[in-house]
């Protein structure tokens, strides 16, 4: 029985003949997109923009109820709540968002913990209190500032990973790759104003990793074919580097997709914004490492002896040398 291919073995498609035009959209998606974030904002969660916490202790039961207790807490009408575990599986922190009346009431935040207490005690009577307190704005700011250090931290390891493990010009081509997959998620984050919260994170670290798996397998073709075809022409070195390894991309970005389109459409409300940030990094990641990741190469000067060691002149001296006593000339 012949096994299924979705991608031929023979696949020529030249995706070099468009890298002008794509590369322009993509700087153009880049600009828009920050312009977005800088106009109309990212719609922060509790974790960004600060909240209430209530911290409680299920002592009747193994585990908490989360999945109950955010049903719950989210028909008091504040908001989506986030609730985690924190500590023992019968431990959770709940936090929920504070309307902006609220903030300037001094009282008023700890009402509304005490409103949500209220609620789950008298659905769970064994749930012992914690903790009810109010999560700053300057707390909300150092969360924000710590997940913006380790955004750009991961990008700049990427980057000088690559570097040291092919060439320059292939780390900075990788790091741009990544610029624009993060920059168009937080884009699309800022249209649709979705929660974003550190979740969200969360998933744009996964979109950073998966991309750089995807670029880092185009770019190891592309570095054997740079030492196999000499005197290929660089844009069509990448084309065929890039079919040489469609098949394998198609394979992995599919059975990603099996798995998150279920959780995207009958998945929980919770997770939406998690999914729908790795099902959309999963085509721009795919995208960037074909149109942007490689195309760029071109432009940085790649060419056919990038990876061919070049001789000292100790070397070149020593192979004369050699020559003359063979009596060479």
């Amino acid at each position: 029985m012949k096994l299924l291919k979705l991608v031929p073995n023979d696949t020529n498609i030249r995706f070099l003949k468009l890298r002008v035009p794509f590369f322009v959209v993509s700087l153009l998606l880049i600009v828009a997109s920050w312009g977005l974030v800088f106009t109309q904002g990212l719609n922060y969660g509790v974790d960004f923009a600060g909240g209430q916490e209530v911290r409680l202790t299920f002592e009747d039961q193994d585990e908490a109820p989360i999945p109950a207790l955010r049903e719950l807490v989210g028909g008091l009408g504040y908001g989506t709540p986030v609730v985690q575990e924190f500590g023992a599986p019968n431990q959770v922190s709940i936090r929920v968002p504070l309307p902006e009346e609220v903030e300037a009431t001094p009282g008023a935040a700890t009402e509304i913990g005490n409103a949500v207490i209220a609620t789950i005690a008298q659905e769970y009577p064994g749930a012992r209190t914690d903790g009810n307190d109010t999560v700053s704005g300057k707390v909300a700011g150092e969360f924000r500032e710590a997940a913006l250090i380790a955004l750009i931290a991961a990008m700049v390891a990427v980057a000088l990973y690559i570097w040291i493990r092919f060439e320059w010009q292939f780390g900075v081509g990788a790091l741009f790759a990544l610029f624009h997959d993060v920059s168009l998620t937080l884009g699309l984050f800022s249209v649709f104003q979705l929660e974003f919260s550190l979740q969200i994170i969360a998933a744009i670290l996964s979109i950073i990793g998966y991309s750089l798996n995807d670029t880092i397998v185009v770019y190891d073709r592309i570095r054997e074919n740079l030492k196999k075809f000499r005197k290929m022409p660089l844009p069509e070195l990448l084309d065929l580097s890039i079919n040489e390894t469609l098949a394998r991309t198609v394979m992995t970005s599919l059975t990603l997709l099996v798995a998150l389109l279920p959780l995207l459409l009958f998945g929980p409300e919770s997770l939406f914004g998690l999914v729908a940030a790795i099902t959309a990094g999963l085509f721009i990641g795919t995208y960037s490492s074909v149109y942007l990741a490689s195309p760029i190469l071109i432009w940085l000067g790649v060419d056919s002896n990038s990876f061919v060691p070049q001789e000292t002149e100790i070397e070149r001296q020593e192979k004369a040398a050699r020559d003359r006593s063979r009596g060479v000339v």
